[in-house]
């Protein structure tokens, strides 16, 4: 985000920005796509921009996470180069890819920071108080986890993101030890307010936020606006 100055009066000049919306995709299909957006945003041969998608039901593993933390060996299990331990990522949780070009890699903790007050906003939108204050980053009801955030840099651009649980089955959660603590440390959306909420609805909310916090404009894309090079055979299938 720019800012100049009109008099004493500041001005903010949004930056554009794309938005990819995927629907439900497999993990290992968008962790694809992620990388190859992260060569293009690296070249600077795309902007900024977000992915927003739900996952197949898959467990995922920081660089501190450990198979043992996975309780059911069912669950397809993805090791990763994020930040953080065990996670789950299934229906009814909107998870979110920042792809991001910055400007020194201290910035993460920042992005870290923004990147929950995207969700605190979203929370309050449907009268949920929540707080990013708990026992690791991400946003907290109490003492109960709604949204987690992991994110890894490469050639100085984000990948990985956050996690939001809408109308999440939480027993998931007790298939893993998600950030090492029991599954029933997790809560959604949904669990809070008593009553079904509508994934579109947050979905809605988190766009208008995250182009407020990070003063972006997002213009929805297709995959094939991104990486046009890429074979037929590679490209996602629009949702």
């Amino acid at each position: 985000m720019l800012a100049t100055t009109e008099g004493e009066r500041p001005i903010v000049i949004a930056r554009d920005a794309w938005l990819l919306d995927l629907g439900r995709r497999p993990y290992r299909e968008v962790w694809d796509l992620q990388k190859a957006l992260v060569d293009r945003r690296a070249e600077e041969r795309i902007p900024d921009g977000l992915i927003l998608v739900e996952h197949e039901p898959v467990a995922t593993l920081g660089r501190r996470g450990k198979r043992e933390d996975v309780l059911d060996p069912s669950l397809e299990i993805v090791e990763v180069e994020r930040g953080g331990e065990a996670t789950y990522h299934g229906p009814g949780q909107l998870v979110g890819y920042p792809i991001l070009r910055l400007p020194d890699r201290l910035e993460v903790k920042r992005l870290v920071t923004d990147l929950e007050d995207v969700l605190l906003r979203s929370c309050s939108d449907f009268g949920i108080d929540a707080t990013r204050e708990g026992p690791e980053r991400g946003v907290w009801i109490g003492d109960k986890k709604i949204a987690s955030i992991g994110l890894a840099v490469r050639r100085s651009v984000t990948f990985h993101g956050f996690a939001l649980n809408v109308t999440t089955d939480l027993r998931e959660f007790l298939k893993i030890r998600p950030c090492g603590h029991d599954g029933g440390i997790m809560t959604s959306m949904e669990k809070c307010l008593g009553h079904p909420i509508d994934l579109e609805d947050v979905k809605a909310s988190v766009i208008a936020h995250f182009q407020g916090v990070f003063g972006f404009t997002l213009r929805r894309v297709n995959v094939s606006e991104l990486l046009p090079e890429a074979p037929a055979g590679r490209r996602l299938r629009r949702p």
